[in-house]
């Protein structure tokens, strides 16, 4: 899909306290930018914002930072932040490549990935943020406790995620539904994503995994 191009975009990134504009001064002492030691929980591709910002409200003692690459994208969640901004969110524009020029080892405690780009193509599953060279590059960053959480309505990308999990050393596959909002235990405290909304409305299943490193 093309995204739409939008001149304003940079200026409000730029412009917003919220938004770090070079993450890799905070790696390894990211408890600087939010001035406490509560827990770092990430979301990769966060999109307009609507997940991210509502466990920020939900959990003020947990830091949360949401990184999107596109700021076409990104500058909306920046606005909702904007109105009235919370202490315990902030925003990266970034790739989430250089996941290891943003964290140190042993700095995230968690990290969401909803409705990712399923990247359909044979040729292109490297790109899949549920792949193995995501999946390495994941546990460079996470603390021995953290938890990997995903969610799509996709089911080919979802059974791609679940048997790779699987297979990878480094995880332990503790939790997989196929049908989350009709799952009373993993549904508990869901916070639906736009995606998750929109796919739902139309009777899509939400599917979901929960991995730990081990």
């Amino acid at each position: 899909m093309r995204l739409r191009n939008v001149p304003e975009a940079p200026g409000i990134i730029e412009a917003s306290e919220a938004c770090i504009k070079n993450p890799g001064e905070y790696k390894g002492k990211w408890n600087e930018a939010f001035s406490n030691e509560a827990p770092l929980h990430i979301e990769i591709g966060m999109g307009k914002g609507q997940f991210i910002l509502a466990l920020a409200k939900e959990n003020p003692d947990i830091n949360y930072i949401g990184i999107e690459r596109y700021e076409s994208v990104m500058y909306k969640a920046v606005l909702k932040n904007d109105v009235e901004p919370l202490p315990n969110l902030r925003f990266v524009c970034g790739d989430a490549s250089f996941l290891e020029a943003f964290f140190e080892k042993g700095e995230v405690d968690r990290i969401y990935l909803n409705f990712s780009d399923p990247w359909p193509k044979d040729r292109h599953a490297k790109r899949r943020l549920t792949s193995p060279l995501f999946l390495d590059r994941y546990l460079k960053v996470m603390s021995t406790d953290a938890r990997l959480e995903f969610k799509t309505d996709n089911k080919g990308l979802f059974d791609y995620s679940v048997e790779t999990i699987k297979e990878h050393e480094g995880y332990n596959l503790t939790a997989v539904t196929y049908d989350l909002h009709n799952d009373e235990s993993m549904n508990a405290g869901n916070i639906m994503t736009e995606y998750e909304a929109k796919f739902s409305a139309k009777g899509n299943p939400i599917c979901k995994l929960i991995a730990e490193p081990f």
